[in-house]
């Protein structure tokens, strides 16, 4: 928002020196309030000859006009407001124009991480979201000097003070640092981005080869002699010792144990892998599939970066899939078998979690996969079937209204109020077929009576006249998928793959004389 204002002013600067230059060019000429100049600035004082054609003008002030008022200009997208802005600019520019500041542009303040913004509340969502993180406001917050306070407060370093005659450390933040250091009395001077093992502090803490997991990191620290959390653990890094167990000169390793080190800057930042399983790195990265956990092996370091992945399947930390409890198994026309259900599975530390979608097929479990640097990433979704208007629809378009229905339309066949084409679900509902009614009556959607007309010939025989089609010996298949779709109806098979001891359908036959 800073950088809209200064160049504003900028402009404004040279407007006016554009101004008093067209002033002295011709001194008798009329000034008036130009709504756009022939240099295309807006809202500019000037003789009557340097507005641009068609522009509007009049012989007063900009301020007095209503088409060059100043008011405040609201950018609904970038969450800035701008003051002193004309009506004209703002609207070309796409913000929002309000005579007075709207409560859209009320202060507040946005913490992005280890930095701070006093801006409104769009703009902070605006910034958290180009940054990746949790939009986090604080409304009470009334001045930005507050608002910096708040994130230098939480600056992290070597808070150093003298407990029972003895110089130690704490390495905590400066709001705790100068507050009381571990709840107590006590106060220390901080150091910024400095680790309490650093030599130049003077203190008690030194480098140790040990490591901790730290609550809220995903990553295997190093901890110091007083137990601090120091720098991310990486092998090549720990210290050594001498015959007498001391630490001999730190040497190369002397930077990496005084100063606080970044992700990045620590060992394999980018590994795909997050480290995993590593007893050399522990920069561990959750969305990779490694956290920082106790090791159970017999060597190397207390603690690694477990793998998260379902190694033993194939699927990442995260990833989620479709499944069924037919196990696959369907019959000759790719019907669901009767019983089955969707299942959503997931891989979470190294478990795969199953979550069931809703019974009698009233959710379908929909899979898709997005594309990373490691390959693709599968995710699933249990998703409403929506299938119970299918039947009633008599043409293709509104039968294959994605944004309303779950259907396919399928033409030649006759079902419900449609005689060109029938409209059935995309995934047949299961039925509590053992109730009776309700399945009785779904399923009597698919009856059908065809009638068939002969003409007999003067000489014996006969001939079809109409409802020719029936006697094909598609017809009763067609029907018979038909019944299977709307249910689970006609000739089905259970989800362990055993058909019906029933046929689920039947044909009759009657002849009438005229």
């Amino acid at each position: 928002m800073k950088d809209k204002i200064i160049l504003t002013a900028l402009v404004m600067v040279a407007v006016a020196v554009f101004a008093l230059s067209a002033g002295f060019s011709d001194a008798a000429e009329q000034k008036v309030c130009c709504e756009k100049t022939v240099n295309s600035l807006l809202c500019q004082e000037v003789g009557e000859s340097q507005c641009a054609a068609g522009s509007k003008k009049s012989p007063t002030a900009c301020a007095s006009t209503d088409f060059c008022r100043l008011g405040t200009c609201y950018d609904s997208i970038e969450g800035t407001c701008i003051d002193n802005t004309p009506k004209i600019a703002c609207n070309a520019a796409g913000g929002v124009w309000n005579k007075t500041s709207p409560p859209q542009c009320s202060l507040g303040c946005c913490i992005l991480g280890d930095q701070a913004a006093f801006v409104s509340l769009v703009r902070c969502k605006r910034l958290s979201g180009l940054s990746g993180l949790q939009t986090n406001y604080r409304k009470d917050v009334t001045d930005e000097v507050q608002c910096v306070n708040l994130v230098r407060n939480q600056d992290k370093g070597a808070c150093v003070y003298e407990s029972e005659f003895v110089k130690t450390c704490k390495f905590t933040t400066r709001a705790e640092c100068s507050g009381g250091v571990n709840g107590t009395s006590l106060k220390g001077q901080f150091f910024k981005d400095k680790l309490c093992s650093a030599e130049e502090l003077g203190t008690n803490c030194a480098p140790t080869s040990k490591t901790t997991c730290v609550s809220g990191k995903d990553e295997v620290y190093f901890i110091d002699s007083c137990g601090n959390p120091a720098n991310i653990f990486d092998a090549s890094k720990a210290p050594a010792y001498d015959s007498q167990k001391k630490i001999r000169n730190l040497g190369g390793i002397k930077d990496y144990w005084t100063n606080a080190k970044r992700k990045e800057q620590s060992c394999n930042p980018s590994a795909l892998s997050g480290n995993a399983e590593s007893s050399t790195c522990g920069n561990c990265n959750y969305l990779a599939g490694s956290y920082c956990r106790a090791s159970n092996k017999r060597t190397g370091p207390e603690n690694i970066c477990a793998d998260l992945n379902c190694k033993s399947i194939g699927k990442k930390h995260g990833e989620s899939w479709c499944a069924s409890a037919d196990k696959g198994i369907s019959d000759s026309n790719g019907k669901k078998p009767v019983g089955s259900r969707y299942f959503k599975n997931i891989c979470v530390n190294g478990e795969v979690i199953v979550e069931a979608c809703d019974d009698f097929r009233q959710q379908e479990c929909i899979q898709d996969a997005i594309q990373t640097s490691a390959g693709p990433f599968s995710q699933a979704a249990c998703k409403v079937n929506r299938w119970r208007d299918c039947i009633a629809q008599d043409n293709e378009p509104d039968c294959l209204n994605s944004d309303k229905r779950d259907c396919t339309w399928n033409p030649g066949l006759s079902a419900g109020n449609s005689t060109n084409g029938a409209c059935l679900p995309l995934v047949s509902p299961g039925l509590k077929f053992w109730e009776g009614e309700e399945a009785r009556a779904a399923c009597s959607l698919g009856n059908a009576a065809c009638v068939v007309q002969f003409e007999k010939g003067l000489f014996g025989g006969k001939e079809c006249k109409s409802g020719c089609e029936c006697l094909k010996s598609d017809w009763v298949s067609d029907r018979q998928n038909i019944c299977m779709a709307l249910g689970d109806c006609g000739p089905g098979i259970n989800w362990i793959g055993e058909r019906g001891y029933k046929q689920g359908f039947s044909v009759t036959e009657e002849k009438k004389s005229d």
